[in-house]
């Protein structure tokens, strides 16, 4: 690990070095600098268990040659200080260089869609889009909404949104599967509690040069948007629908008022799905692997219920549970997402050391 990490360091000192070359060219500095800032946090770490490992040994040393008393008491309290830090730090270092999700820098596209329990189902998926709105908004991100169908009784049949920003598909990756909540829905008269369930897809958004779709195998259709009655969007041809002829993949976009940005935004959303199909594929001959993943994005996989009669969110891949769902639907997601990527990386870090 040791070698490991100072050949990061090297890596660090020689990015640094290139920030302030003046040959650098403008399109580098900002691949130079990311690459920079997501080392820096293992470099400083590794420093300070550095420096901490030669302050042990030094007090180890100062404790079996020194006959002051005072002295080995002073050197005693040193060793029961840096000991339990230092092993702290190594676990950390061993998480820190653990293999990335070379999706993890993607912005996403993230699909909420009703599951069952009716108009319920519906209703909440728009307290998902809220949760996630306002999480993104805790992250610094940008959030956009792509195309929506609304329920009969509020909320939506399905919403699909576009989140960009720093370490999106990161920090939503897992969210990828089926959210049930319980709870005594808005439609009921009998005060009964109701399980309802909505699926969410959290999709890395792939760029031109990683997916090449050619022009020819696209049909574009162009129609009026649907909405309330008198708005611009119903006035022209703005709504765009887009089909993948060799898959049967088709998006429709209508949220903006220009026919060119929902054709834009309808080409990411195709991207992101024929990628995500594309990586299926690619996940399913390494399925031993993906069996050991927290949250694999199977659609089908209950990860969360969220318990209104008891304020409850229980994460299910986790095996926990917290309170106060008001703060969670709030934007606070990291209180139940982060006992999540800690299983996860327990879970990688002990398969690391088995194959090793």
């Amino acid at each position: 690990m040791f070698e490991q990490l100072e050949q990061v360091e090297a890596k660090f000192q020689d990015l640094t070095e290139r920030l302030s070359s003046p040959e650098l060219k403008p399109s580098e500095i900002l691949s130079t600098n990311k690459e920079r800032v997501r080392l820096e946090p293992i470099v400083d770490t590794f420093r300070d268990y550095r420096s901490n490992l030669k302050e042990l040994a030094d007090n180890k040393e100062l404790l079996a040659e020194e006959k002051d008393e005072e002295l080995r008491t002073m050197a005693k309290e040193e060793i029961s200080r840096l000991e339990p830090l230092i092993e702290q730090q190594a676990v950390d270092l061993k998480i820190m260089l653990l293999p990335r999700d070379p999706n993890d820098d993607k912005d996403v596209i993230l699909e909420i869609r009703a599951g069952t329990g009716g108009d319920e189902a519906s209703i909440f998926v728009g307290d998902l889009l809220k949760m996630y709105t306002y999480y993104a908004q805790t992250k610094g991100w940008k959030f956009s909404l792509v195309s929506t169908s609304d329920g009969s009784q509020g909320g939506y049949k399905e919403v699909i949104c576009q989140v960009s920003g720093d370490q999106v598909y990161s920090s939503l990756k897992f969210e990828s599967g089926v959210h049930r909540v319980q709870r005594v829905p808005k439609t009921e008269s009998q005060g009964r509690v109701h399980t309802s369930a909505c699926t969410v897809a959290v999709l890395p958004e792939a760029e031109e040069v990683e997916l090449h779709i050619d022009p020819k195998e696209l049909r574009i259709d162009t129609m009026r948007a649907g909405g309330a009655g008198g708005q611009h969007v119903n006035k022209t041809e703005s709504a765009v629908r887009i089909t993948h002829l060799p898959t049967g993949l088709a998006v429709a976009c209508q949220d903006e008022k220009s026919q060119q940005m929902n054709r834009v935004k309808a080409m990411s959303v195709l991207r992101a799905r024929l990628f995500e199909r594309m990586q299926a594929k690619a996940h399913a001959e390494r399925a031993a692997e993906r069996k050991s993943m927290v949250g694999s994005g199977d659609r089908s996989e209950k990860i969360r219920t969220y318990n209104y009669p008891q304020d409850r969110c229980t994460d299910h891949r986790a095996s926990v549970s917290i309170h106060g769902l008001s703060k969670l639907f709030s934007g606070h997601l990291d209180d139940i997402l982060d006992p999540v990527r800690s299983k996860l990386q327990a879970e990688m870090l002990q398969q690391q050391e088995e194959a090793l």
